[in-house]
């Protein structure tokens, strides 16, 4: 039964992706694409029951000799409370998507199947072949939700997240094979073996920027604004909720938590991960798009869980109770994330009538979850997080005072989603639309799961208790966040602020913030460089056109043709860089 399970996990999504692939390509009914697309949300239900089958707390290890170079899968504490949300936000959002019977709809449920695929393999790998694989199979399949719209913006969001994408599969492929050179081709032997090579700062500096693409992680970031207003919103709950989460899992994977103490690696990524998390406020409050906004506050919450990876870099000791913890906040975070992604069209195609405020009060629960506030799912991971850190300190201050002002910018962000949502225009709401039913199983999900999964899946010692103390601290964060909020209003409203602050179009800092700049230097580096190479040929042309006024073309001229088009042709040029290659390797011989 187990194995039919980790079988039915893979093979369905892929099998259903596949047949919608064959049925785009050829003339048939279209009643069979959109029998396929409404089964989609069903091929989530096997890694679902997986999480919750008999012996899974034992990992249901499964080997596949035989596949690719032996293929190990392992459900570990790690991966299994991944895999259950993970499953859950992909089923959502297919179902979200396949009742709408849009043109595009089978594009998307394909690419959603993909990326599903790849990231169950991401978090359920035993072995470096297949973690990369699930892992390359995820970012660039993740690429069709991105671009699914087509549009300008889609289509310059695609442009940067696979730039990025490539970048980070570049890092992640050079420092997987140095780890595998080092004796770590299985997980559970990665970490100790980075410890032990001889190049361990090469390797962590690697995986510290191929996953910190996906993680979000400061000034790697840039694709996330981007992206999300670009995507669809059931792909950006995905994105959001469960593909970031992969940059998270590589790194407790391959880093040397607990083996090694790397001071200066992990006060880097925490500088960097505060970073992110404190300045993603203001370009987030900034924004005129809510989905924006809610990538930005993504980015500052992936900050809070990368400066969580720091601190076990820096102190291995505390590295036990750091993992557990940031799966647990993971988890809240997937969930909550998802919701409000998912709740953005919710909102704009039901709020009218009692329908209204049950989306408006679903979509204030998922919020004060993302703030963390006292009896919501988000209060779990915060706790787990603070409990976990104990006394570290980074430039002199403790980190435990630091990490709930992260929470004060999550209020201040959800503040200003929560201001244009509301604002915002209404749409007709779609027959047989199922988002409604999706986004609510996301929102009873977010609000049960993560007490459950932290309490018997997570060994993070304890969850919040009842007493002022712990109450009192996770409530303050958000009392500042929304009395600055208040300020914030109330400035605005006696025209103190200037008209950038107080009303805010997203051209004072741009979506993708420092992509901007960088796309303006590449563009002058580029014409730069064109302008330098057009400099030779002009002269070149001046001097053929000189020569052959004085000597009329010829047999000699036909000849220099001849070479010419022959050293154009692509026999020509590779015969010539064989006989470069030749030269070097004859002068490296002889030397």
């Amino acid at each position: 039964m187990i194995t039919a399970l980790w079988t039915a996990t893979f093979l369905l999504p892929l099998l259903v992706a596949a047949g919608l692939g064959i049925l785009a390509t050829r003339r048939v009914p279209g009643g069979l694409s959109m029998l396929l697309i409404r089964l989609a949300p069903l091929t989530c239900l096997p890694a679902i029951l997986l999480t919750v089958a008999p012996g899974a707390g034992g990992g249901l290890p499964l080997d596949v000799p035989w596949l690719l170079v032996g293929t190990h899968l392992e459900l570990d504490a790690l991966a299994r409370p991944l895999v259950l949300v993970s499953a859950l936000l992909y089923g959502s959002a297919l179902a979200a998507v396949a009742w709408t019977a849009t043109d595009r709809s089978r594009d998307l449920v394909a690419f959603l199947l993909i990326c599903h695929t790849g990231t169950t393999a991401v978090f359920t790998a035993a072995d470096a072949v297949t973690f990369y694989l699930g892992y390359a199979v995820m970012s660039f399949a993740a690429y069709g939700l991105v671009v699914h719209y087509r549009t300008e913006s889609a289509m310059r969001a695609g442009r940067v997240y696979l730039v990025l994408t490539v970048v980070s599969e570049t890092a992640i492929l050079a420092a997987i094979l140095m780890v595998a050179a080092a004796g770590g081709t299985r997980l559970a032997d990665a970490p100790a073996a980075v410890a032990g090579a001889t190049n361990t700062g090469v390797i962590v500096a690697l995986l510290l920027i191929g996953f910190g693409v996906k993680a979000g992680t400061l000034p790697l970031h840039v694709w996330l604004p981007l992206a999300h207003p670009a995507a669809p919103p059931a792909a950006s709950a995905v994105l959001s909720g469960a593909m970031v989460k992969a940059g998270l899992v590589g790194w407790l994977r391959f880093l040397p938590l607990g083996e090694v103490t790397l001071p200066g690696w992990g006060l880097t990524l925490v500088l960097l991960a505060l970073g992110g998390a404190f300045l993603a406020v203001p370009a987030g409050e900034l924004q005129k798009d809510p989905k924006v906004v809610l990538a930005y506050s993504t980015i500052s919450q992936m900050g809070f869980l990368a400066a969580l990876v720091g601190v076990a870099l820096a102190a291995p000791g505390l590295a036990p109770a750091v993992a557990p913890a940031a799966v647990a906040y993971a988890v809240h975070h997937a969930l909550a994330k998802g919701a409000l992604f998912l709740g953005v069209p919710v909102w704009k195609h039901h709020a009218r009538g009692v329908r209204r405020w049950i989306v408006g009060a679903g979509m204030v629960g998922a919020g004060l979850a993302v703030a963390g506030a006292p009896f919501s799912s988000g209060s779990v991971g915060k706790y787990a997080a603070k409990s976990a850190v104990g006394e570290a300190t980074v430039l002199g201050m403790d980190l435990v005072t630091l990490l709930p002002l992260i929470a004060t910018g999550s209020t201040l962000l959800l503040l200003r989603f929560g201001w244009l949502l509301v604002n915002g225009e209404p749409e007709t709401r779609r027959r047989g639309d199922a988002e409604l039913a999706a986004w609510l199983v996301l929102v009873a999900g977010g609000i049960t799961l993560p007490w459950i999964v932290t309490d018997l899946w997570l060994p993070v010692g304890t969850v919040p208790g009842l007493d002022a103390v712990t109450l009192w601290d996770a409530t303050w964060p958000i009392l500042l966040g929304l009395a600055l909020g208040g300020l914030a209003w109330w400035l605005s409203a006696k025209d103190i602020l200037p008209g950038w602050a107080a009303h805010p179009d997203g051209r004072t800092i741009p979506p993708g913030d420092l992509v901007v700049p960088e796309e303006r230097l590449a563009r002058s580096a580029l014409a730069f460089a064109r302008s330098a190479a057009a400099g030779p040929r002009r002269v070149t042309e001046h001097a053929a056109a000189r020569l052959s006024a004085h000597h009329p073309a010829g047999a000699a001229g036909r000849g220099v043709d001849t070479a010419e088009a022959f050293l154009r042709s692509r026999a020509g040029r590779g015969l010539l860089l064989l006989g470069l290659a030749t030269v070097l390797v004859a002068a490296e011989v002889t030397s």
